[in-house]
């Protein structure tokens, strides 16, 4: 794969600027050195212009900054975004979901390329699988996304899901506020496709695509599950050679069942439509929905009161992370809780009782 970086604006050209945004480290250090010292503090103000300037080696370090479980990194991080805010928010945010093997990358690459091809600047944030065994992951996205992570116009940002439930990293929506930051006009968010990700997804993007593929077993399990309800837009992927038809009568199946399941946006009806993200066909018409789905939304004033409600459930969503983070963190608990998870597994202690022990120590 070329490695070549292209050049974004002529601030990327200034490596001083860059080495700036880390105070007492020089960005041309090499980060091989077993010695080299830490990054501990961050130039906020380097870092909130490089970003309004659309630098991408400046967003990239700004979301290593939001993305640390450092204590000491959270008050710049915070203030980076409390300062980036009012720049966010003007892109359109696409969820993109499916079972493994139905062609995600291959459509977000292509799908990228048609973007970048009628003037839009592109971000894919895409979150890989971390393994249980390892907690490493393996961070591809860049290697299957080769022509469209080459574009200067575009970002990709792979993201390791660290185990969390539905493979979604925590910090993706902090990420989201930086890229839009970055005058980015359409962000995609790439998921593994497991499970209960999609629900996780569908709270922190205005359109939802799932994509499926026929012949594999999976449209009338893909209602089972409940998906169906999520999606703004049902594509049948690889639409292509002798699987055209199969694809052609999983889309009336899927538009048959959608006339019975309620729609997951207020004021539009979502349809099935089938594609081939390998030669590119049946990309426009996707393109060319969203946009008329971002018309009747707006129009109606389902999309904005969609976002503040995806934002109220983020701050639901950490304000119970914190408490049950600090909870844990008490002196008191780290003293009663092993003594009382011994005794609840062992049946000394009803279960019940424990925790009302750790509540009202």
């Amino acid at each position: 794969m070329d490695k070549r970086k292209p050049e974004w604006t002529p601030a990327d050209a200034g490596s001083e600027f860059a080495s700036r945004v880390v105070k007492g480290v020089s960005a041309a250090s090499s980060p091989t050195k077993q010695h080299a010292a830490p990054r501990k503090h961050w130039d906020v103000d380097a870092l909130q212009k490089g970003i309004s300037e659309g630098n991408r080696t400046l967003l990239s370090r700004a979301i290593t900054l939001v993305e640390s479980n450092s204590v000491a990194h959270f008050e710049e991080a915070q203030e980076l975004l409390r300062r980036l805010l009012p720049l966010s928010g003007k892109s359109i945010r696409i969820g993109i979901t499916g079972v493994p093997g139905a062609g995600k990358s291959t459509f977000i690459e292509n799908f990228g390329m048609y973007l970048l091809n009628l003037g839009k600047k592109v971000a894919v944030l895409a979150i890989d699988p971390s393994s249980t065994i390892s907690k490493g992951s393996i961070l591809g996205d860049k290697t299957r996304m080769e022509q469209l992570s080459r574009h200067p116009m575009s970002f990709i940002r792979p993201s390791p899901s660290s185990g969390l439930l539905g493979g979604v990293a925590r910090k993706t929506r902090e990420t989201m506020v930086l890229c839009e930051a970055a005058g980015f006009d359409v962000i995609l968010i790439e998921t593994v496709g497991v499970g209960q990700s999609e629900t996780t997804v569908r709270s922190m993007v205005d359109f939802f695509l799932l994509m499926q593929i026929a012949g594999a077993g999976d449209e009338l399990q893909g209602i089972k599950k409940g998906i169906i309800e999520l999606a703004d837009l049902i594509v049948v992927n690889k639409a292509d050679q002798d699987n055209i038809q199969r694809a052609q009568l999983a889309v009336r199946e899927y538009n048959n069942a959608l006339h019975y399941i309620r729609h997951a946006t207020k004021s539009w009806h979502t349809q099935a439509v089938s594609c081939s993200a390998m030669n590119g066909t049946g990309i426009d018409e996707i393109w060319s929905l969203i946009l008329q789905f971002c018309e009747k939304t707006k129009s109606s004033g389902s999309f904005e009161q969609r976002r503040k409600d995806q934002t109220l459930q983020w701050f639901e969503t950490l304000l119970a992370e914190s408490v049950l983070n600090r909870f844990y963190q008490n002196t008191k608990t780290k003293e009663l809780l092993p003594d009382l998870r011994a005794q609840v597994a062992t049946g000394e202690v009803p279960v019940a009782y424990a925790v009302s022990l750790l509540l009202n120590p």
